[in-house]
């Protein structure tokens, strides 16, 4: 048996020369010390297994150990779940929204964001003292109809009346009226004349109002005014035009007149058989011979040119954008809801319509009180309107519900009979007797 304690011999001194070569571990030392230890012996193969279980059964201990990517400075990066299973966080907004404290931060921040745009870019109409949002800038507002009004000469290039046309010269001499009333009304500046010199058939009497008016609009001959005018129709009611004007006096609102300081103003009139006019942002007048050719007299212009001047008073274009963008978001969140026919019809009914409608009241307001102020008897006003709507085809009771302007009767019922027909009548009869002029913007 002596070659049995040779190969014995043999093999372990190879055992010893290998452990010396093979990288030290800790962990697979100690097993295989332990195995040593304890006196096993390789002379059956039961055993050799077993010191092989012992080995593999602790080598991924010892990896899950060290080599884990999760044990040092990634345990931002995973979650464990209950079922002891490791997880990778989402990542992008769906993640960090799921965290409510940056919820809240967001919130916050956001609300924060929004009520400064919002009271910051708050303005107040001139007379009605109405607060609108406006995001448009002015120097925005006044590009765009610098714009607008170089691409429509070119457009009309050929059938724009000369500057020494007798129609544009008139049209002029009415526009610079109205121009001049509005700078003084808006410096609030007074402009005193000779009591000597007031003719007494340009006085008018104190108890003219607007009563007249209204009884030669009267249908029939019990005087009533055709329409079954009531103060609760959505056209006519103008309670809210004292409801601001009240509010605005209690709070010493002041009117945004900014956008009107140093405007170059034009005015152009167009030979075309269009009954038409309209006054684009930055003082840029435009009036068709169409409507010269149904409204003769200087009166008559002027309240229309008034009406027109009113609306670039007020800033309704810049408005008009600014409604439409918020419009148009809250359209892209009912699509998702309802169907989009559904919802156009909805909007233009409940919302840009009544807006629409809205703007042409107070364009009317702030024009009577110009044409007043300018020398122009503002009792004119409302058959020029009522005169409007027959001339356009539109003068009709659906027009108060289903389009962007009034009607004409129903605007002249309104100006006869609203407070702001006697307070234009107390500026006219001052302009005239040359008592002074006071601004009233």
């Amino acid at each position: 048996m002596s070659w049995y304690r040779r190969g014995k011999i043999t093999f372990a001194a190879f055992r010893s020369l290998a452990s010396r070569v093979t990288p030290k571990n800790p962990i697979l030392q100690s097993g295989y010390s332990n195995s040593c230890s304890k006196g096993a012996t390789i002379n059956d193969s039961s055993s050799f297994s077993s010191i092989s279980h012992r080995l593999v059964t602790r080598v991924p201990e010892v990896n899950r150990n060290v080599h884990n990517p999760f044990v040092v400075g990634s345990k931002r990066s995973y979650y464990v779940d209950p079922r002891n299973v490791q997880h990778f966080r989402p990542r992008g907004p769906k993640g960090w929204f799921q965290n409510p404290r940056h919820v809240f931060i967001a919130v916050v921040v956001g609300s924060g964001v929004l009520i400064t745009v919002y009271f910051g870019n708050l303005e107040t109409v001139p007379y009605t003292k109405r607060r609108h949002l406006i995001l448009l800038s002015r120097a925005m507002e006044m590009k765009l109809g610098e714009s607008q009004f170089e691409q429509m000469k070119a457009g009309f290039k050929g059938k724009i009346l000369p500057a020494i046309h007798p129609e544009s010269v008139r049209v002029r001499m009415i526009a610079q009226d109205i121009i001049d009333a509005l700078q003084r009304g808006l410096r609030k500046d007074m402009v005193w004349s000779d009591m000597g010199y007031a003719s007494e058939h340009t006085m008018v009497s104190e108890g003219d109002d607007g009563s007249e008016v209204l009884s030669a609009l009267a249908g029939g001959s019990d005087g009533k005014v055709e329409g079954n005018w009531s103060r609760e129709d959505e056209i006519l009611d103008d309670r809210w035009v004292h409801q601001s004007r009240r509010k605005g006096q209690e709070k010493g609102s002041q009117p945004d007149t900014s956008h009107l300081d140093g405007l170059n103003w034009e005015v152009l009139v167009v030979n075309e058989p269009v009954v038409n006019a309209f006054c684009l942002p930055g003082g840029k007048i435009v009036v068709f011979t169409g409507l010269l050719e149904h409204f003769k007299s200087d009166v008559e212009i002027a309240t229309i040119i008034g009406h027109e001047v009113g609306h670039a008073v007020a800033r309704h274009s810049a408005e008009g954008i600014t409604k439409n963008l918020w419009f148009a978001i809250l359209q892209l969140v009912l699509y998702q809801f309802v169907t989009p026919d559904i919802v156009n019809t909805m909007s233009a009914l409940f919302l840009r319509l009544p807006f629409s409608r809205r703007m042409e009241m107070e364009a009317d307001y702030i024009g009577l009180l110009l044409i007043a102020s300018a020398g122009y008897d503002p009792r004119v006003a409302p058959k020029v309107y009522e005169k409007l709507g027959k001339v356009t085809g539109g003068d009709s009771s659906a027009q108060d519900y289903l389009s962007t302007h009034p009607s004409g009767r129903k605007r002249a019922e309104l100006l006869a009979q609203a407070k702001i027909m006697e307070e234009a009548l107390t500026l006219y009869r001052d302009v005239r007797s040359g008592r002074g002029v006071e601004g009233f913007l």
